[in-house]
């Protein structure tokens, strides 16, 4: 996710247009408590955000809120709201701590667990084509892939996967049991392929027996992009661009493999390991859990916009597909979930105050958190995308509260805008 080695930025290699996983203890997100003294010292410029002129909501207030997660103790915020009536880009804090630029508006991003979205769709594509059915077991594509320690792929089907009540242990905990800067120095380029994911996460017993519980597990996900690569004899990545990708246009939505850079332009991402600690530059991708289904997709608040807008108005999915996804189920209370929450095939609805909710995905890792959120109708998306996470957890909540108030505040605000109403 020894301060004598530097960390290459990715600005040290020009990568090519190459085409919510969550970390051990962690809800959603964590971000960064040392940042708020580090921008205290920043130009103007740079900590005030740039806003562009729009029609859409209320310009203050969605400035206002990407400053509140600046504040929050984050380096660097970009927002980007779309409705039927225009974008809106908003920024807040730099998108380099050494020279103060700002965060590139439209710029490249890891977006971590927003991947299973991706991949959940293509699953449900193959089910909606007769080629793959939700009830099917992990044991009937995999043979003998899921066992050991109590697991047991012919008690696992392929809804359970996608919807997290597996029961199966997190692979994560193996690769990076001990976040540290150590740790991501030596092991960022360790690789591994999904099967030894899945035999590393087999070594512990299951959580629980599969569809008694939710708990997430991003073995779940890699194992998801097994069984797309044995139906369809193709890997996932290459069932999502030409699924996906290249039907919506997404041509800064990329699946890198084992190239760990970013394409520019990017802001750089910073990592605390513990409180107090100094940030890290964590740009560079942490291979060992940056390069598989569960979340190895880089892509752009654009793309991610339209990504969710398109799935949200059925234009990925046939309607009967669309409703399974949409069929969640409760997820235990946390203080990084906002109350209500539920978790579907790949995808989470959050209430919103003002009534209803949206449906979304977190997405993060070492010194990033991308969380996207769409109106069940599709006509109104944003994508907020922040470039540090703190080591103190106290302080990871706040952040966490103030993006989802910033997405709650813009989903509202855009609702009482079509209705020719007020917020704020």
């Amino acid at each position: 996710m020894p301060m004598t080695v530097r960390v290459p930025k990715s600005s040290d290699r020009r990568a090519p247009g190459v085409a919510g996983r969550r970390l051990p203890g962690r809800a959603t997100a964590a971000l960064l408590s040392a940042a708020t003294l580090l921008l205290a010292g920043l130009a103007p410029a740079a900590r005030a955000g740039t806003p562009e002129p729009t029609a859409q909501a209320s310009p203050s207030r969605l400035q206002r809120d990407a400053d509140a997660v600046r504040d929050a103790g984050v380096t660097g915020v970009v927002v980007r709201l779309t409705t039927d009536r225009g974008t809106r880009t908003v920024r807040s804090g730099t998108g380099d701590l050494s020279t103060g630029a700002p965060v590139p508006r439209d710029g490249y991003v890891r977006i971590g667990s927003n991947t299973k979205t991706f991949v959940a769709t293509v699953v449900l594509q193959l089910v909606g084509e007769g080629r793959l059915s939700l009830d099917d077991t992990v044991d009937g594509w995999l043979p003998g892939v899921v066992r050991g320690h109590g697991n047991d792929g012919r008690r696992i089907t392929v809804r359970q996967l996608l919807q997290h009540t597996s029961g199966l242990p997190d692979y994560v905990g193996e690769v990076a049991p001990h976040p540290s800067a150590a740790e991501y120095h030596r092991d960022r380029w360790t690789t591994y392929s999904s099967a030894r994911r899945v035999a590393l996460a087999l070594r512990h017993p299951p959580a629980f027996a599969p569809g008694t519980r939710w708990q997430y597990s991003n073995t779940n996900y890699v194992l998801a992009g097994m069984v797309i690569r044995a139906v369809t004899g193709r890997s996932w990545e290459h069932e999502v661009r030409s699924r996906i990708l290249r039907p919506l246009h997404l041509a800064h939505t990329v699946a890198p493999g084992d190239d760990p850079y970013l394409p520019r332009p990017h802001a750089t991402d910073y990592q605390q390991f513990a409180p107090g600690a100094p940030l890290i530059d964590t740009t560079v991708a942490y291979l060992p859990f940056d390069g598989d289904a569960d979340g190895a997709l880089i892509s752009s608040t654009a793309d991610t916009n339209a990504f969710f807008a398109a799935l949200a108005r059925g234009r990925l999915l046939a309607p009967a597909q669309l409703a399974e996804m949409r069929r969640a189920v409760a997820v235990p209370d946390d203080p990084g979930t906002p109350p209500g929450s539920r978790y579907g095939l790949g995808l989470s609805w959050t209430p919103l105050t003002c009534g209803g909710g949206y449906w979304g995905h977190g997405g993060d890792g070492y010194g990033y958190m991308v969380w996207p959120a769409s109106t069940p109708d599709g006509r109104t998306t944003v994508t907020v995308s922040l470039h540090s996470r703190p080591g103190d957890p106290d302080t990871a909540v706040r952040q966490i509260r103030a993006t989802t108030g910033l997405i709650d505040h813009a989903l509202c605000d855009a609702r009482d805008a079509a209705n020719g109403s007020v917020r704020g």
